[in-house]
């Protein structure tokens, strides 16, 4: 008999990533929450095969209230991040702010 395959596991930073891929847990959910098939889902993530999707898909639905615990700390996380970069953007963001502003004054 061989062993199970996992399709869902969590990495080092505590992100659930499908199967063995990169691809997060949060990208497939959302795919799916939003209708699209199982194909479809494959076909925007190469790295995965049509049975990991289907895989996490089912890890979803079977651990629905775990996963979405996660996901809820992942939008905060998110938050924390965008909240963080729009206190102190790095240089580039300022760099092209400012390139953007003088060119929309210029067109005036």
């Amino acid at each position: 008999m061989s062993e199970s395959k996992a399709y869902v596991r969590v990495d080092e930073h505590g992100v659930m990533r499908v199967a063995d891929s990169r691809v997060m847990l949060d990208s497939v959910v959302a795919g799916f929450e939003q209708g699209y098939s199982p194909e479809t889902i494959r076909q925007q993530y190469p790295a995965l095969s049509l049975e990991d999707v289907y895989g996490a898909i089912t890890y979803y639905l079977a651990n629905r209230k775990e996963v979405d615990a996660y996901l809820e700390r992942q939008a905060a996380v998110w938050q924390q991040w965008r909240s963080k970069s729009e206190e102190k953007p790095a240089p580039v963001v300022e760099r092209l702010r400012a390139l953007k502003k003088s060119r929309v004054s210029e067109a005036s």
